[in-house]
């Protein structure tokens, strides 16, 4: 019998559950708080229930745990990564990047992707499986144990495309602010996706008050669908007519992530088009220094022509910022731990 993954219900579930097993309702918020509050990984554990009802849920429950299987730590800036070991023996990745407002976690939302962008590790071993909403929530909890601290803002850019996971991910969402467990406003996430446009409607109907982070690397349909496959199936025109019904539903601020690759989407004329392209739009560009894997030729823009594209797009009045490289002494860009210990 498949034991039921108890760490993925929502309180409405939980006392259903409960009615089921001929428990108290009330019981639901007791478990629901050892689960997201107290984060504890066994039903032992939880002291205020009978035992009748903790040997009931140990017969027919699981509680999610992920295992450290590798963890590194930059000497740099305490950048953390993890190589969490699921359930079944697959692997994904978490990082832990330490900021002054608080401590900001990367979590994967699949095992592998499906996605294929040319430039991405994550893709290289393709994809498995989606990960439960319990696995995802687990990376936040097991790695604010780890460090003793409070993660206080979470970003959906690790292993995997969030909006193709999308009722996992939205549940997950739905957990992680939950009053009653963790209480993470989700003003504090954000989700990054490669352009699942009609998903981003979706979202945007929900308001759910998160930030909608775009890789977009490229400012046409020519480089973007070289680089992106999924430009093949919805164009940058469809993608950014859905980006400004987000922005224009939620008053959020979009994110476009706009990784720089040597000689291919760096230029000066790429800078004018792509801020042609968002001219209007609540939006600001985030720019990242491709990251360099053994699979392509892709490299790094020069770090003079970073500055200059920031400042070709400044110009144009497109609000610029160059992302902070941190973990660089751990290779902290998701995807090359997991795929290393394949």
């Amino acid at each position: 019998m498949n034991k039921i993954d108890i760490k993925s219900m929502t309180i409405e579930e939980l006392e259903e559950l409960l009615i089921s097993f001929k428990q108290p309702k009330f019981r639901a918020k007791q478990i629901f708080d050892w689960l997201h509050v107290k984060k504890v990984l066994i039903f032992a554990e939880m002291s205020n229930l009978p035992k009748s009802l903790i040997e009931v849920l140990d017969e027919s429950c699981t509680i999610t745990n992920l295992s450290i299987k590798r963890k590194l730590v930059s000497q740099i800036d305490e950048t953390t990564k993890y190589l969490f070991e699921l359930p079944d023996s697959e692997f994904v990745e978490s990082v832990v990047m330490k900021y002054k407002h608080g401590n900001s976690i990367c979590i994967s939302t699949q095992v592998g992707c499906k996605m294929g962008c040319a430039f991405c590790a994550s893709t290289k071993a393709g994809f498995v499986r989606n990960l439960t909403p319990s696995e995802i929530l687990e990376q936040i909890y097991a790695a604010g144990k780890d460090i003793g601290e409070r993660i206080s803002n979470v970003v959906l850019m690790g292993i995997g495309e969030p909006l193709d996971n999308y009722d996992n991910v939205i549940r997950f969402l739905n957990l992680l602010s939950n009053e009653n467990g963790h209480n993470l406003s989700l003003r504090h996430v954000s989700l990054s996706t490669c352009g699942v446009v009609d998903k981003i409607y979706e979202l945007a109907r929900l308001k759910l008050g998160l930030t909608l982070s775009i890789s977009l690397h490229a400012p046409n349909d020519q480089i973007r669908s070289q680089t992106m496959p999924i430009n093949n199936r919805f164009n940058m025109d469809e993608l950014l007519k859905a980006c400004k019904e987000y922005a224009n539903t939620t008053s959020r601020r979009i994110s476009f992530e706009y990784a720089l690759i040597r000689g291919v989407n760096d230029s000066e004329a790429c800078a004018n088009e792509l801020a042609s392209k968002l001219k209007g739009m609540l939006c600001h560009v985030n720019l990242i220094p491709v990251n360099e894997i053994k699979e392509t030729d892709f490299k790094k823009t020069y770090p003079k022509n970073v500055v200059n594209f920031q400042q070709w797009l400044v110009k144009k009045g497109i609000n610029t910022t160059i992302r902070r490289t941190l973990g660089a002494d751990i290779s902290a860009a998701c995807g090359q731990l997991r795929r290393d210990n394949l």
